[in-house]
């Protein structure tokens, strides 16, 4: 057996859920096959297998042929937008059209079948000189800088699954859609590497234990936040933003009354100052208004814990319910954290280059200002469309 979508409804128009499928499905009512074949370049395109079969080895992928009607035989890949729903026992294999070209078809007369069974359906010739043609496509298209912002029409656009998943949209953005709450974040394999090599989870235990702390607010260091809210108290106190000097002496006293030692009181002088250089550059580039500041960095956590909960979903860590509620909850503590999508982005990009940056101004930075632009400014934008109050 193998996973599949649902049909839609007799006699329900097919609406195609992505922009992929939609370009697809257009193509090929022109009979644009080259069309066709542009979209699939730079489309990704998933191969289903048994999970058993993937863990016991999981640097080989097995794409076998199948019958597919009228006699045909076809190597199946689907596009993200017709992947079938979450199962626990299927995964995905994330390939490019290249890898499709590049693979060992031993028998020209095996097609490429993509979205079979579907209204979408489109079959490719597959032999050698189609594949030189494939690869010839490839090399030719061209692959922006990964600034495009990508949703599923039949995912959620609404309500506290939708708003959950619209905090999560600074690390979607460019990658995957923002609101894809389903089989495949990438490939089932890529995302057991990301997991393992960048969090230490290999299995369901350590996912969780990484999931909590980032919903606590326990992943990201102490200090930014322990920094800011000396300054948003001195703010209350006095009726006015501290100025730097004023902050930075308090937040070292308050440290050195808690006992800190004398190189930590070092370290939170030299944050604020940080603090400060990169509030100054955040006004410049547009995520801070010119009178703005950050006060909490903690959307850091709460962004990172929604794709968490979406990469546990891929690896088969836990099921759609458990994954829907710790992103409906990572939405409820960053709302309640929070007083506006902008307010919230500005956390997140402070949390994240205070963490990785390292004053460099680096890609850490520059994609944290090409998500604000686009989420905040795109018309199709969750947070455009989903309020935060």
């Amino acid at each position: 057996m193998s996973p599949r979508r649902p049909p839609a409804p007799q006699g329900a128009p097919w609406i195609p859920p992505s922009e992929t499928e939609q370009l697809l499905y257009e193509a090929g009512q022109r009979g644009d096959f080259a069309g066709q074949v542009r979209v699939l370049a730079g489309a990704e395109l998933f191969i289903a297998a048994p999970k058993a079969e993937v863990d016991a080895d999981p640097d080989a992928v097995w794409w076998r042929p199948q019958q597919a009607a009228k006699g045909l035989v076809v190597r199946p890949v689907l596009t993200r937008g017709m992947l079938p729903p979450w199962h626990p026992e299927w995964v995905f294999h994330q390939v490019t059209l290249r890898w499709a070209a590049e693979f060992g078809w031993r028998d020209p007369r095996v097609l490429l079948s993509v979205n079979g069974g579907t209204p979408g359906q489109l079959l490719l010739p597959a032999t050698p000189e189609h594949r030189a043609g494939w690869l010839r496509v490839y090399a030719e298209k061209e692959r922006g800088p990964g600034d495009r912002f990508v949703a599923l029409r039949h995912g959620p656009l609404h309500g506290p699954l939708a708003f959950g998943l619209a905090c999560g949209a600074h690390l979607a953005f460019g990658n995957v859609p923002w609101n894809d709450v389903g089989s495949a974040y990438m490939g089932y394999t890529t995302i057991l590497d990301t997991l393992r090599d960048g969090w230490d989870v290999t299995d369901r235990a350590g996912w969780r234990k990484e999931l909590d702390a980032l919903l606590d607010g326990r992943n990201s260091p102490p200090e930014p936040d322990f920094a800011l809210r000396v300054r948003e108290e001195l703010r209350a106190a006095r009726g006015a933003v501290p100025s730097p000097d004023e902050w930075r002496e308090t937040a070292a006293g308050h440290a050195q009354d808690l006992g800190a030692s004398p190189v930590t009181v070092r370290h939170i002088e030299a944050l604020v100052r940080r603090i400060l250089r990169y509030e100054a550059r955040f006004r410049a580039d547009g995520l801070l208004a010119p009178d703005g500041r950050v006060r909490k960095t903690v959307a850091y956590d709460y962004g990172r814990a929604v794709n968490v909960a979406r990469w546990g979903l891929t690896a088969r860590f836990c099921a759609p319910p458990e994954a829907e509620q710790a992103v409906v909850h990572a939405g409820a503590l960053a709302r309640s954290a929070y007083g506006s999508w902008e307010e919230y982005s500005a956390g997140y990009a402070l949390g994240r280059v205070l963490r990785f940056d390292g004053e460099e101004y680096g890609s850490y930075h520059e994609d944290n200002v090409a998500a604000h632009r686009v989420l905040t400014e795109h018309e199709g934008s969750p947070w455009r469309n989903i309020p935060w109050r």
